[in-house]
């Protein structure tokens, strides 16, 4: 029984409008360059195969389709993958429609996965461990996976009135990565976010 098919609809709906505007703003765009951009570009080398999970509207992932050979951007969002699929037809990202917790892509696949401001909207805190297990599989031995989302305040909890919100502890994350098969993970804080990351362990 896949008791994961009923959440997958609700955490397609999960973004109030306000803040799916706010996620293709210029303001937004700024924040990234900024910011997020950085942090990858201290990460070093993401690889020949990039895997982004939750991608929304896109502008993360053209921070990293420049940044790597290939991008594969996985979206459960049906409007949300259908406009980025055209909007980025004929570059080197292949848009995947699907719920990241089951993806159906290769194992050992993946030089680099990375996750931003996603793991938020999904309901439940057992959903963001499937996402970490499913993470692991795809990745290929040595990997990394890195995200960074949002923490629990009441400023960030208010901007998403009428989503779903279920920001991930950030002193167990660590452990939780750990037990989804990474050979290590490291995680930070901020008074607004969490960053992690995690390394699949070389064979």
């Amino acid at each position: 029984m896949n008791l994961l098919v009923p959440h997958a609809f609700c955490y397609r709906c999960s973004v109030n409008d306000l803040h799916l505007r706010f996620l293709a703003s210029d303001d937004w765009k700024k924040m990234l360059e900024t910011d997020l951009l950085p942090w990858i570009v201290a990460a070093g080398d993401l690889g020949d195969d990039v895997l982004e999970i939750g991608p929304g509207p896109g502008l993360t992932t053209d921070l990293l389709r420049v940044r790597a050979p290939r991008v594969t951007a996985v979206e459960i969002d049906d409007d949300l993958a259908a406009k980025l699929t055209g909007r980025l037809a004929g570059t080197n990202v292949d848009v995947v429609h699907a719920d990241a917790t089951a993806s159906g892509l290769e194992s050992d696949r993946f030089s680099t996965a990375t996750c931003f401001s996603m793991l938020h909207h999904m309901p439940e805190a057992q959903l963001h461990d499937a996402l970490f297990a499913e993470v692991h599989r795809v990745l290929r031995p040595g990997g990394r996976f890195f995200g960074a989302d949002a923490v629990d305040s009441e400023m960030i909890r208010s901007f998403h009135e009428d989503d779903i919100f279920v920001p991930a502890d950030p002193s167990t994350l660590a452990e939780r990565l750990r037990a989804a098969g990474f050979a290590g993970a490291d995680v930070t804080t901020t008074e607004y976010e969490l960053r992690w990351m995690a390394t699949k362990a070389a064979t």
